[in-house]
């Protein structure tokens, strides 16, 4: 397409061609004969709906004509909000972000546009069009940075969980650049801002952090449970879940930290907390099923906490928990291979029962839902390298070599690098006992973590 010739000068090209009249036209685009006569004519605005029919008429690919559109329509006048406002969901509906960087740059003069592009950019968000919001929350939040508003604190929170993915250390940066804000967001929202910063600490291994955000979380969550609120504030900003269970919460992020630094005791005090519900007032279909969710992690938890003291009894009831929550296999098999490791118990039988499932999650598509699955894939490579210590120290080399391999592969995948190094030391542990094959992969591993460094330097931290 030549961009030296306007839209509607193709349009006219167009009929020419086809030797089509404007009322054949008019018909085949399903637009009434006069408003495209006006529109030929310059006397009446061609809106983008318009431009989309007559596009599939004249077989362009949809949007084939944005970029002169938005010069022959949009960036000659003073925006009109009614024609920028369809044309930025359809530049997200095709995902042509270049044109709405175009378009917002020329409603960003205005600050008047903010709380207008805000809003659109929250309605993307929740059809789940997620670069088109980020790149608008972008803009919106750049517009207000010189401002403390509840705005811009908002755009950061879905920026933060937009930006969120598999790599530990982009998500690192997330929660760091995040965190300043959270205090600005109205208190109801604070307790899910509270819960997801503290769950990216968790998964991180960032221990000091997870313990303030639950501090944080619970002294927010027993004040707004336990004093009365207006309820135009609640209907304005309403959590997403029922107010207790963020008191659970912070109980369950304590017990996660004695837990990682090994005061099993102190855990099990914070387990018994999250699993008391006798302070809760009410008692509708949604507390109950809440109730239920935290009962079943207060007794997952709790067989993790005495296995962990070296509690083998346990064994045979978290098998068969694990067996009715198959959500929780990676978890549970991280848990009892570290166990298993420092107590130097045998779990054969263990392996052998679950070997299908876990072969099903170390051989999935990266493709997956990152968002979502951030912290399995992060416990997963953890794991991995947990089996590999099991097996090559009972000197079962081929399958202590193979997931020692894919434990470093995916590791580096999500860029843990804290797994790296100890799938590195180990490797290094029992070279002595790896074939040539193996060596040889290990090495294009190492190679291609390497490379990847070269080109992608980041900053590190403890995970």
């Amino acid at each position: 397409m030549s961009y030296t010739s306007s839209v509607l000068q193709h349009i006219v090209d167009f009929m020419n061609q086809e030797n089509m009249n404007l009322r054949k036209l008019a018909s085949s685009s399903n637009i009434n004969a006069g408003t495209l006569s006006s529109i030929l004519n310059k006397n009446k605005t061609l809106t983008v709906d318009h431009l989309d029919r007559l596009t599939r008429v004249m077989n362009y690919p949809e949007g084939y004509f944005y970029e002169q559109y938005i010069k022959d329509h949009l960036s000659q006048n003073i925006p009109n909000w009614r024609r920028f406002k369809p044309f930025l969901y359809r530049c997200a509906d095709l995902d042509k972000l270049d044109c709405m960087k175009q378009v917002i740059s020329l409603l960003m003069d205005n600050l008047m546009y903010s709380p207008l592009l805000f809003d659109v950019a929250e309605d993307l968000y929740q059809q789940n069009k997620r670069k088109a919001a980020e790149l608008l929350f972008e803009n919106v939040a750049l517009s207000e940075k010189h401002q403390h508003s509840e705005r811009l604190a908002f755009c950061q929170y879905r920026l933060f969980s937009i930006r969120l993915g598999s790599n530990q250390e982009d998500n690192y940066k997330a929660a760091i650049l995040f965190e300043p804000y959270v205090e600005r967001l109205d208190e109801l929202v604070q307790l899910d801002a509270l819960r997801d910063l503290g769950n990216v600490y968790r998964f991180l291994h960032q221990w000091d952090k997870v313990e303030m955000i639950a501090n944080r979380l619970g002294y927010l969550a027993r004040t707004l449970y336990f004093t009365a609120r207006p309820v135009k504030i609640q209907e304005k900003s309403k959590p997403s879940r029922p107010l207790f269970t963020y008191i659970a919460l912070a109980n369950l992020f304590h017990a996660d930290v004695c837990d990682a630094r090994r005061d099993y005791k102190q855990a099990l005090h914070y387990t018994s907390y999250y699993a008391d519900f006798s302070w809760v007032k009410e008692d509708d279909e949604n507390t109950r099923h809440w109730k239920g969710v935290f009962l079943e992690w207060a007794k997952a938890n709790t067989y993790v906490i005495k296995l962990m003291c070296g509690d083998t009894s346990v064994l045979p009831e978290y098998v068969a928990y694990i067996e009715k929550e198959q959500n929780e296999l990676i978890p549970a098999l991280f848990n009892i291979m570290e166990a298993a490791n420092q107590y130097h118990f045998n779990v054969d039988h263990i392996l052998k029962h679950f070997e299908s499932e876990l072969a099903a999650y170390v051989n999935k598509d990266k493709t997956v839902d990152i968002n979502k699955n951030h912290y399995s894939e992060n416990l997963l490579s953890l794991l991995l390298h947990n089996l590999a210590y099991y097996y090559l120290k009972k000197e079962i080399y081929t399958a202590g070599f193979v997931n020692l391999l894919k434990g470093l592969e995916k590791s580096s995948y999500i860029n843990n690098k804290k797994c790296m190094l100890k799938c590195m030391g180990l490797f290094e542990r029992y070279r002595d006992m790896a074939s040539q094959e193996t060596l040889l992969k290990y090495k294009t591993i190492v190679k291609g973590v390497y490379e990847n460094e070269e080109k992608n330097p980041v900053t590190s931290f403890d995970s």
